[in-house]
């Protein structure tokens, strides 16, 4: 197959059959490798860094070609292993789910390192947990490129044990929650002293349930760097890996995939506008699970990331505030909801309700997440980012941003089946079974009454008294005014023509020679003054009807941003 000749190759195959390598586009690669039933073993580990290595091709490295942009891999707790690892170091472990584990990247000079590490633990004590001790994650970066070595942080893991004596699942739960509110504040301290640059200081995974390797690394750096993952002992049912190709933000150690929730396949176009409309509504947040705890983790967002980064942020957040990852993912990226004709009149109404609450985060994208039970993936509106996967008859699913990242049988194939726009891949280890997109929009539409809601508290414009008659001033006057108020003619040819001819937003070239209002000598309108920020990418052609939608969606959102 191509990708795996451009694993061993420095440059792309020749044209042969219906390959051309002219057509040959560069983006991240996310995949992941899942036992239905949530049966642990190393075989998943070793097959999901398979996966990444066929996914090499659709990394980036910098002018040394050891240097990569990031790679990493997202596991289930592997208890097994680290229960016999602190062990050697005269840590004792609480039973499964009772304790947590941090990866952290921490600065190179042992006197800054000491502080951030004393803030940890002192943190931890008083959110009321109990400090078990770190331990040194072996590495060897031999192999990788002196650029990223010059700026590799130091890693260890920190062993958190709950300091509670309840049992059950909502105790998990509510200790997921606590080392959750843990980081953000280590994180925001950290940040507010000064101690050290988003660079030297990261929290890659803090979680009892989930732990993540990752780096500035090639695909097939990041077994040799961590000698973890080649451990038999290190077991998981999932694991979740991406290889970047780093086009909005520089290569950074951090900003490696995977993230907390997710890996990512694209850009999120509408960012700028969905992190000012999450500023805007942190005043007004509230939580039942989080109590008192939600001042601690404001704000949600920490900024310098990458629009993945940020995606991570708010959805990490939309779960630890108590939904369901489908229902947080499902109120991020929504499908096309407002003309489905043969959608239910309940999904509509929750649609429409989490509208009112959460703007699209809209873009091409494949977007593979996972809570370290449920994992899945979900595509943008339009399908821009495109991944498969494979059943295979000994209970694994294989998703990746391509086919052919595994070699699986013919025979062994059960079902061989792509993504679709707006419908949600969703494989529950707990239950032991993949769920339709139909039964998890089902069960979230009918959890709670949203069309009543939304008739008891929505106000709609077409129910607004009409405002006073007043008879429509002269031409002369109206020109006047538009003048004063620096309206062009661009602007009513352009833009207000065709709205009050046609009634829709005109359809235009996202690119404009238009000199910057900051710029300008004469008075502007006050919308002259901001615009959506785009990625910097060229995104695959659309069809003339999701190309409208999408640039009307994103005017609309530019438009919310300012307000």
């Amino acid at each position: 197959m191509a990708h795996k000749a451009c694993v061993h190759m420095s440059g792309l195959p020749d044209a042969q059959g219906l390959y051309d390598p002219s057509h040959e586009h560069d983006a991240c690669g996310v995949g992941f490798v899942v036992h239905v039933k949530g049966q642990r073993s190393h075989a998943i580990v070793r097959q999901a860094l398979q996966v990444l290595i066929n996914l090499l091709h659709r990394g980036a490295c910098g002018c040394e070609a050891n240097t990569g942009d990031g790679a990493g891999i997202l596991i289930q707790m592997p208890d097994r292993f680290l229960r016999r690892e602190t062990a050697r170091l005269g840590i004792a472990l609480p039973p499964e789910r009772r304790y947590g584990a941090g990866f952290v990247f921490l600065p190179r000079d042992a006197a800054l390192r000491g502080r951030i590490e004393a803030l940890f633990e002192r943190i931890v004590v008083e959110e009321g947990q109990q400090v078990l001790g770190w331990r040194d994650v072996p590495t060897d970066d031999a192999a990788v490129g002196p650029s990223a070595v010059s700026v590799e942080p130091v890693f260890r893991q920190l062993f958190i044990a709950d300091g509670t004596d309840a049992e059950g699942a909502q105790t998990n739960d509510r200790f997921e929650r606590k080392l959750y509110v843990i980081r953000k504040r280590v994180e925001h301290a950290v940040d507010a002293m000064g101690l050290a640059d988003r660079s030297s200081f990261y929290v890659p995974s803090l979680s009892s349930r989930t732990m993540i390797y990752k780096g500035m690394l090639k695909a097939d750096q990041i077994a040799p760097m961590f000698p973890d993952l080649a451990d038999p002992d290190v077991e998981s049912a999932l694991a979740l890996v991406h290889q970047r190709f780093s086009t909005n933000t520089f290569p950074s150690w951090p900003l490696a995939h995977p993230y907390r929730f997710v890996a990512h396949n694209g850009e999120i176009n509408t960012l700028r506008g969905n992190i000012n409309w999450m500023q805007a509504r942190e005043a007004l947040l509230e939580s039942d699970v989080l109590g008192e705890d939600l001042e601690k983790i404001l704000p949600i967002i920490r900024e310098g990331g990458s629009d993945t980064a940020i995606f991570d942020n708010v959805l990490e957040f939309l779960v630890m505030a108590g939904r369901s990852l489908p229902h947080a993912v499902l109120m991020m990226i929504p499908e096309p909801w407002q003309n489905h004709e043969g959608m239910s009149p309940e999904l509509k109404a929750f649609y429409e309700y989490h509208s009112s609450l959460m703007e699209p985060w809209d873009g091409p994208a494949s977007i593979a997440f996972t809570d370290g039970t449920v994992i899945g993936a979900v595509l943008d509106r339009n399908g821009l980012r495109p991944s498969r996967y494979y059943v295979t008859t000994d209970d694994l699913v294989i998703m990746a941003s391509e086919v052919g990242v595994l070699d699986i049988p013919p025979e062994n194939i059960v079902i061989k089946e792509r993504l679709h726009p707006g419908r949600i891949l969703l494989i529950d280890t707990a239950k032991g079974r993949i769920i339709a997109d139909e039964e998890i929009k089902r069960e979230l539409a009918q959890a709670h009454p949203y069309r009543e809601w939304l008739q008891q508290n929505m106000t709609r414009i077409e129910d607004v008294p009409a405002a006073p008659y007043l008879p429509p001033p002269d031409h002369e006057t109206v020109l006047r005014r538009q003048h004063a108020f620096g309206y062009t003619q661009e602007d009513l040819k352009i833009v207000l023509g065709p709205m009050a001819s046609a009634g829709e937003e005109p359809i235009g070239s996202m690119g404009t020679d238009t000199p910057l209002a900051v710029l300008s000598a004469r008075p502007r309108l006050l919308y002259d003054y901001f615009t959506q920020l785009f990625a910097q990418v060229t995104n695959p052609p659309l069809d003339a009807i999701s190309r409208s939608s999408s640039r009307r969606w994103n005017r609309r959102s530019a438009r919310r941003a300012t307000s």
